[in-house]
């Protein structure tokens, strides 16, 4: 047999990474995980957070924007939605908004086409999503009647505050379900983090990981995946922190850098036996695209209601339009009920909406808003249309960089009916709850942060990329475990689902193939 520098390789270090690696590890098997990007040391304590222009710039969800050493231009000049992502130890949960409730049982039910459909339930990933509620750390409540099964691996909920009690007695008079975001919030005084930490990979995973002896690689751009003339995967090629062209083996090859990267990774490992990229005989990799498109409603209220205390995407959701059927549009949406920003933030945001005069009255004319609005969020589930998709830019500078990616989305009539249907419902819930002065938009560009489906799991080798277990239909070594998978994209955040399936798909890699590593 061949040697071997490594066990595993894991390609990406964001949340599916680090679950992946922590698991993993627990087998005694030598794991490396490359990660082209670096360790973001910033402090992820939302009360402690200060924030300048600077960081606001350098922590922008637009890497076009953000232009770090890190990022990879995405050209979504032909999508009506703009991509968001973050490379980095801890990937995008790095900037995230720490809402993580669980796809619902439904999600895994009803097919997409009689073709394409989810070869595993909610059953299959609940003992995993027991098991990344306890590891993260989740705040939240016991007894949603969303969920058939008692969720109890939960710190106790966020508090509410003022501004939010206000909405929630809106929903009560309309008759609408809500409940206590499940937010990645310490709110429990036994857990060492600290109370307002926010739980993302770099402070949970990781260090298990590390400790179980994972070796990372950062600043580690891989550019392609090597196969032998047997169509197997024998490791990776890439460029080191020092810009030199590297290679490392291994016996599984595992991809987990997110809807983005994952797709580009295999559309860019052309070989002869592979012209149009890795695993792609369905031709399906960087197709189905969804991105959760976003309505917008923001309520101002008369009175000061300091509804910028607590964590921003952690109050209260709402899935009464997500669970029931709808005769003018298919799937449903979740109303996410947001605090207000940090004032950095929500200024740059004022300034765009062309509501905040600089100059002599500034600080009257922010305050005037300033503590007293609340917003809700719209998030559609977005359906999979082969049309919706990314390529790779076709410019090369030379043979050792991997090219960028474009995108070609178009919102679907679908989802335009829900936005206006959820911002209909919004203003409805604003007004009673007695705001005075409502604005509303949609879809929103700049909120491209869930990127799902373009590698998508399935029975079928021929309308899919993997199986049930996140084993490529082409090739028995390589894995697949982050969001590209996804047959559907649900109308929550995909963290906890992320998470649940990397444990899963593991957990697999461990009992098949554990004592051939030995």
């Amino acid at each position: 047999m061949p040697k071997y520098d490594f066990d595993v390789i894991i390609i990406g270090g964001g949340v599916a990474a680090s679950v992946t690696a922590y698991n993993l590890s627990q087998s005694k098997l030598k794991i490396a995980c490359f990660e082209q990007g670096y360790f973001e040391k910033n402090s992820s304590n939302y009360k402690k957070k200060k924030l300048s222009f600077f960081d606001y710039k350098k922590m922008n969800i637009n890497p076009n924007l953000r232009k770090l050493e890190s990022d990879y231009l995405i050209d979504d000049s032909e999508s009506d939605i703009s991509i968001a992502n973050f490379n980095a130890l801890g990937g995008s949960s790095v900037l995230y908004s720490a809402h993580l409730p669980r796809f619902l049982p439904k999600d895994f039910k009803e097919k997409i086409s009689k073709k394409v459909f989810w070869p595993i339930t909610y059953y299959d990933l609940k003992k995993y999503y027991d098991l990344n509620e306890k590891i993260l750390g989740v705040a939240g409540l016991t007894g949603d009647k969303t969920y058939p099964d008692k969720i109890r691996n939960l710190m106790p909920p966020i508090k509410l505050g003022a501004a939010i009690i206000k909405i929630t007695k809106a929903f009560d008079k309309l008759n609408w379900h809500w409940w206590p975001s499940y937010s990645g919030v310490v709110t429990s005084k036994k857990d060492k983090r600290g109370l307002g930490t926010i739980t993302e990979p770099n402070n949970s995973y990781w260090p298990m990981a590390i400790k179980n002896k994972v070796k990372i690689f950062l600043k580690s751009k891989v550019i392609k995946i090597l196969c032998d003339k047997n169509n197997n995967a024998t490791g990776i090629k890439y460029l080191n922190s020092k810009k030199q062209i590297k290679k490392k083996t291994a016996k599984i090859i595992i991809l987990a850098s997110g809807g983005l990267g994952t797709p580009r990774i295999l559309l860019n490992s052309k070989s002869k036996n592979f012209p149009n990229g890795i695993a792609n005989s369905s031709g399906m990799v960087g197709k189905n695209l969804m991105l959760h498109p976003l309505g917008w409603v923001e309520g101002k209220f008369s009175k000061f209601l300091k509804s910028y205390d607590g964590p921003q995407g952690c109050s209260i959701a709402s899935s009464q339009f997500l669970t029931q059927k709808n005769k003018n549009f298919q799937k449903g949406y979740l109303i996410q009920i947001l605090r207000e920003p940090h004032p950095v933030e929500q200024s740059v945001i004022k300034n765009k909406l062309r509501k905040l005069n600089f100059g002599k009255k500034f600080f009257d004319n922010f305050f005037d808003f300033y503590g007293k609005t609340v917003s809700a969020a719209i998030i559609c589930e977005d359906l999979p249309e082969t049309k919706n998709r990314l390529i790779l830019e076709q410019f090369k500078k030379n043979q050792n960089e991997i090219p960028n990616i474009k995108i070609k989305y178009k919102l679907s009539d679908n989802s335009k009916k829900m936005i206006a249907h959820g911002i209909k419902n919004s203003i409805k819930l604003m007004k009673l709850a007695g705001a005075k002065d409502i604005n509303s938009f949609g879809p929103v560009k700049h909120t491209g942060w869930h990127i799902m489906g373009t590698a998508r799991m399935g029975v079928n080798k021929k309308n899919s990329v993997v199986n049930k277990n996140g084993r490529c239909h082409d090739i028995n070594n390589l894995f697949i475990v982050d969001s590209s998978i996804f047959t559907s994209s649900s109308g929550v955040n995909p963290v906890s689902t992320i998470c649940a399936l990397s444990f899963k798909i593991s957990d697999y890699i461990k009992e098949n193939f554990y004592e051939k590593f030995s």
